[in-house]
């Protein structure tokens, strides 16, 4: 039996935030990313009523960009998901509803891009678009087809 830590910290390691990313369950008769999303984790909390307590996460989604993954990398390719003001689609889930952590890495531009302005716990803010990385384990591997 495996399992995985998600993290959502406003600071990690005094050198800043650390929010992962997780594959929720948005379609559970579907397969593979057609019945999942993606989403960063803002906020663990719980809360009681009549008597039973349900475990929460306050998430930011992301869209998918197209229909399929990517061509060229197998990859789906998803981006943060914005309303008609700018404003982060962030909503409250069950954490029934998470399934497996991801790992998004950046779609760079055509661009240079100067590394040293770039912290890690920038990037979801630094890009605009992100690969679903399929390839960090095989249940990934599985989970992203």
């Amino acid at each position: 039996m495996c399992h995985k830590h998600i993290h959502s910290c406003p600071m990690w390691r005094n050198e800043g935030p650390h929010f992962d990313c997780i594959f929720v369950v948005t379609n559970p008769e579907a397969e593979g990313m057609h019945g999942l999303d993606i989403a960063c984790i803002l906020c663990f909390f719980l809360f009681k009523y009549q008597g039973t307590l349900y475990p929460c996460a306050v998430i930011h989604w992301f869209d998918h960009m197209g229909d399929g993954p990517d061509i060229a990398t197998e990859m789906w390719i998803v981006c943060p998901s914005y309303n008609a003001c700018n404003v982060p689609h962030i909503t409250i889930i069950h954490i029934n509803a998470i399934y497996h952590v991801a790992h998004l890495i950046p779609v760079y531009a055509t661009h240079n891009i100067n590394t040293r302005d770039i912290k890690p716990h920038d990037s979801y803010n630094t890009f605009n678009s992100f690969y679903v990385n399929k390839f960090t384990n095989h249940h990934a591997f599985e989970i992203a087809f």
